[in-house]
Order: C-alpha cells, then sequence, then structure tokens
C-alpha cells in the first residue's frame, strides 16, 4: 500500500508559507473520526497521487498512528495545476467500498485506423464495489474490437480484477464507433455583376430626379 507521513497542523498557521517551505495542507475525516488538519510533504503527496488517484488506498502515518484512507478531492493552482489542498476519505480496510474507477482506453480499433469512423468513449469511469486492498488504479478497455461501424463496448466486455464488482448495467455503452463525415466546402455563388450595375443605375436615376 501507498504511503504518506504526515504532521499534526495548527489551523491558524500561515498556508502560503507552509507551501513556500514544501508541505501541503491537508485534512482526514470519516468513520466516526473527527475532521483532523494535517500537513504532509507536497513532493511525495504528487507521486502518491499519480499512482493511487482517487481509487486506491493509502496509509497515512500521523503521530497518533496510521490511518487507512483515499484521496478524496485535492484543489489545485488554476495556474500552475499543482495541488494546494488535499481531503482525505478515512476507510475500514475490512469493508466493501464504492467508488468511481476511471476507464483507460488502449488498443487500435480498425474502424479508426482505417478512417472509416471515429472513436466515441460514452464512459470515462465505472462504479465499482471492492474491498480497498482490490480497488484497482484503472479498468482498461481495449477498443481493437472496434473493427466495424455497427461494433460497441459495452460493460460486460469490461474485465474487472478479482473482487471488483463493476455496479453499471451489463449492456451499457462503453464505447462505439460513429461514421467519419467528408467534410463538404461550401462553393460561393457567382455574384450577378449585371444585377450590381442595374442596381447602381437605378439608385442614381433616382437620386437625379427632381423631387415632386
Amino acid at each position: 500500500m501507498l504511503k504518506l507521513t504526515a504532521k499534526n497542523r495548527d489551523i491558524k498557521q500561515d498556508l502560503s508559507e507552509m507551501r513556500k517551505a514544501g508541505e501541503l495542507p491537508a485534512v482526514f475525516y470519516g468513520l466516526n473520526k473527527k475532521t483532523t488538519s494535517i500537513s504532509v510533504s507536497k513532493i511525495e503527496f504528487k507521486k502518491v497521487w499519480q499512482q493511487a488517484g482517487e481509487s486506491s488506498a493509502v496509509k497515512i502515518s500521523t503521530p497518533e498512528g496510521d490511518v487507512d484512507v483515499l484521496i478524496h478531492d485535492v484543489q489545485v493552482d488554476p495556474v500552475t495545476d499543482d495541488p494546494i489542498h488535499a481531503d482525505f476519505l478515512v476507510i475500514d480496510m475490512n469493508k466493501k467500498i464504492t467508488v468511481n474507477i476511471p476507464l483507460e482506453f488502449e488498443g487500435i480499433s480498425e474502424a479508426v485506423k482505417s478512417g472509416s469512423g471515429t472513436l466515441v468513449k460514452v464512459l470515462h469511469e465505472v462504479e465499482v464495489e471492492a474491498l480497498p486492498k482490490d480497488l484497482p488504479h484503472n479498468i482498461v478497455v481495449d477498443i481493437s474490437k472496434l473493427a466495424t461501424l455497427d461494433d460497441q463496448i459495452l460493460i460486460s466486455d469490461l474485465k474487472a480484477p478479482a473482487g471488483v464488482t463493476i455496479l453499471a448495467e451489463a449492456d451499457e455503452v462503453v464505447a462505439s464507433i460513429a461514421e467519419q463525415k467528408e467534410e463538404v466546402e461550401e462553393v460561393a455563388a457567382p455574384v450577378d455583376l449585371s444585377a450590381i450595375e442595374v442596381e447602381k443605375k437605378g439608385k442614381k436615376e433616382e437620386e437625379a430626379a427632381p423631387a415632386e
């Protein structure tokens, strides 16, 4: 299991100074535990976040003991995309939980390769139930099955790891192929110069005509 070491954090601490020092302010809560303010190394957190996402269990070592959590929510800087705050949800490793697992599309679709169609990703994640230790980082979707415009990948086609139950309906569409349509370039209609000349001539005659 991935691990992080945390320090207790005084909520009165200057968060800007903390971040400058390389620490990420965070909290953990849930499972009858009070909301606890902590800080973790930003560098270490980014490494764990990249591997765990929001679906793999992480063990946080605190001065009071270890806590098993999921990365529940991460606030990021809108300019740098760096994390600026993290929420951890405390979990029981012996009880099944329900989470959304991202889908990772792999392989080569013959329909896409031939140019006859484009890949349509209907779902980007699926809801699953499992013990925290069995939760995968993602579920792979093999798009090589999509050879023609009529082919689809359904929930029933996905292969979940042992101990993981996908909760979506078996006949729900995960991915399909849409027909590739050629863009038709619009040709501008030829300009009728004679009509323009007549219009200009008529306008001049109107302007030259004496007022009644």
